[in-house]
């Protein structure tokens, strides 16, 4: 009997503006060039980024390809008891951790779930817990008790708790967000990670449950380890989060900071009537806003069924330089109103004969100008049967 041959790991060394990049990947090596990409950050805590080419934030994606991704994410989730708790991570992994819960439920239907996404906003007056990701440009985060009656019961008697981002690299945003909600709710039993990308490598992979002090797997399409060796250069201080605690930032509370148990809805005719205005082979960007993100990734997706040439990516508040999976960075107002830095990336002037800019917050002078910028029309979600287009002109 031949023994089992093992696929050798894959190594790359890349060397960024900010450092030098030593990956090796264990997992998921053949795809790489279709999930991955890696880019440089102006951010002294890391000054890399594993630029994620299926999750809407920093590189266009089909809408089909991205729901795709959330149902092979959704499906490394265990058979495990419930109800179950699936928490996304803010501000880069809001959109796949909703769209992976969604795509779980689809999967199981009957059985009940709950969607939470930790958010950087204040909304309500209702308890938070808050904690930090220490490496992230903007650390400072906070995952609301829900509103309803319905989804707090299904949070304090949840027996599985799924936490989804589009990467793992050391574990400890998921433990310390782990053992905030156990003091809520001693009954859970086990945990999931569900990413796009693990890092952590195999050791601490495999220590996972002892980590955690609960049975603990994980769900990635790669996996492997790095290390990076910061340069001597340098980098952008800008803040990137000005927390005021009961500040108005026009952030909703319709789309899951205060818990989902469905689905959205699309809104089918917002997507016909857009669709309309489209000519043969013009294409289409719909981008999301901040934290605002799977929505307009659902409407992308109606608009692809209609035959449409779209793809769905979002604005963010991280600070990238135009290097290797960056090739164009465009500045924003921020519509949120911390006045912090906004930007969208891999857009360039004219590359789309429509831009449709989805957004939560009222319209503002900031959304404005994301309009004049990109050519864009505007779109405010006051619900998400409820969309309203707001007059750029």
């Amino acid at each position: 009997m031949n023994a089992r041959s093992e696929t050798p790991p894959l190594r790359l060394t890349q060397q960024l503006p900010t450092g030098l990049l030593e990956v090796e990947l264990h997992e998921g090596a053949h795809e790489l060039d279709e999930l991955l990409g890696f880019a440089a950050r102006a951010n002294a805590k890391r000054g890399f980024l594993f630029v994620s080419k299926v999750l809407g934030k920093h590189w266009p994606v089909r809408p089909g390809r991205m729901l795709a991704i959330h149902e092979r994410l959704a499906s490394t989730v265990p058979g495990a008891p419930g109800p179950v708790l699936f928490i996304a991570m803010a501000e880069t992994a809001v959109g796949l951790g909703q769209g992976v819960f969604e795509a779980w439920l689809r999967a199981h239907p009957g059985q009940e779930a709950l969607f939470l996404q930790t958010t950087r906003y204040r909304v309500g007056t209702g308890p938070i817990i808050e904690f930090e990701e220490a490496h992230s440009h903007a650390p400072r985060q906070f995952l609301h008790m829900p509103a309803g009656a319905h989804e707090q019961a299904l949070l304090k008697s949840a027996r599985t708790i799924v936490l989804v981002d589009d990467e793992a690299s050391t574990g400890n945003t998921f433990l310390n967000l782990t053992e905030a909600c156990r003091r809520l709710n001693p009954q859970l039993e086990r945990v999931h990670l569900a990413v796009l990308a693990n890092f952590m490598g195999a050791a601490a992979t495999a220590a996972l449950s002892e980590r955690f002090t609960l049975p603990a797997t994980m769900g990635a399409l790669i996996a492997g380890a790095y290390r990076f060796t910061p340069a001597d250069c340098p980098v952008d201080a800008a803040p990137a989060q000005r927390y005021e605690e009961y500040a108005e930032r026009g952030a909703s509370t319709a789309f899951g900071r205060l818990g989902l148990a469905r689905a959205l809805r699309t809104p089918e005719s917002l997507a016909r009537a857009l669709a309309a205005d489209v000519k043969a082979g013009e294409k289409v960007l719909v981008l999301g806003t901040g934290e605002f993100m799977h929505p307009s990734t659902l409407l992308g997706a109606a608009l692809e069924k209609l035959g449409l040439h779209v793809v769905v990516q979002s604005t963010t508040r991280s600070p990238i330089l135009t290097w290797g999976a960056v090739t164009h960075a465009v500045g924003l107002p921020d519509n949120y109103g911390e006045g912090i830095p906004n930007f969208v990336y891999n857009v360039a002037p004219g590359q789309y004969a429509h831009v449709l800019v989805c957004h939560e917050t009222p319209p503002n002078a900031a959304l404005l100008g994301f309009a004049r910028t990109l050519d864009a029309r505007l779109f405010h979600y006051h619900t998400e049967d409820d969309v309203e287009e707001v007059p750029v002109r």
